[in-house]
């Protein structure tokens, strides 16, 4: 399995922890002012779940404020 895929498991994984959906991910996602991910959707956020898209340093920042979490926790 290659990192992006793991890192996608872990964002679902983190996800459905706090029980938000791919949409409610994606609204937080726009929330905040990074450009590279203000027009995310719930397709994007699937992406990055199943491993299939290549995420920036900014977007993981972006995603671990979104899920409450560290980056460590979506790399552990």
């Amino acid at each position: 399995m290659q990192i992006k895929q793991k890192f996608g498991l872990a964002v679902r994984k983190r996800r459905k922890e706090i029980g938000i959906s791919q949409e409610e991910l994606a609204m937080r996602i726009n929330t905040d002012s990074n450009e590279n991910t203000k027009y995310a959707d719930q397709s994007y956020v699937s992406k990055v779940e199943l491993g299939q898209a290549n995420v920036t340093l900014e977007t993981i920042q972006v995603l671990c404020d979104a899920l409450d979490c560290e980056a460590g926790d979506l790399f552990g």
